[in-house]
C-alpha cells in the first residue's frame, strides 16, 4: 500500500480467499484492505494516538439517512455527551480532494450535525469547523479531543 501522510502504526493484516485483511480496532473485526481502508485505518490510528480520542467515541461505517437516501459515513467521533464532533470523510490516496468530496462529507453532516467535518484521502487533509453563526472555517488542524 502507498505510504501516507499519517503517523505509522502497527497494523495486523491476514490473508484469506485471496484477499488481505486488516484489523479495525474500532468494529473489532478484520475488514478488506482497500486503498480507502488503509487511508481510514491510518485516521482512526491518528485520531486515537496523536489526538487522544477515545477509541469508544468513535464509530465507524455506520448507515445514515440523507435526503431519504441510505448512505454510510466513513468516521465520527463523539464528545463526551455523545454528541457528534467531527465527521471525517475517507477516501483513496489516488482521489483528489476536491468540492466534490467537500459537498459529500457536507451532506452527511446534516444528518450528523458535527461541530468539525474533515476530508482526507491520506495525503491531504482538510478540516472545518461549522458555526450556526459564522457558517463554516477552515482550521488549520484536525483538533484535538478535549471536550
Amino acid at each position: 500500500m502507498k505510504s501516507l501522510n499519517l503517523p505509522s502504526f502497527d497494523y495486523k493484516v491476514k490473508k484469506q480467499n485471496g484477499q488481505i485483511w486488516i484489523f479495525d480496532i474500532i468494529r473489532k473485526r478484520y475488514v478488506v484492505l482497500t486503498p480507502e481502508e488503509w487511508v481510514r485505518q491510518h485516521f482512526i490510528h491518528f485520531l486515537v494516538a496523536c489526538k487522544h480520542y477515545p477509541a469508544q467515541l468513535i464509530a465507524v461505517e455506520k448507515e445514515i439517512q440523507v435526503c431519504g437516501m441510505k448512505r454510510r459515513f466513513d468516521v465520527v467521533c463523539y464528545d463526551r455527551q455523545a454528541n457528534p464532533y467531527l465527521i471525517v470523510e475517507c477516501k483513496a490516496p489516488s482521489v483528489a480532494l476536491s468540492q466534490v468530496v467537500f459537498d459529500q462529507v457536507f451532506q452527511y453532516n446534516l444528518s450528523i450535525a458535527a461541530r468539525f467535518v474533515a476530508i482526507t484521502n491520506g495525503c491531504e487533509h482538510f478540516c472545518g469547523e461549522v458555526a450556526r453563526e459564522n457558517g463554516f472555517r477552515i482550521v488549520p488542524e484536525i483538533p484535538d479531543f478535549g471536550v
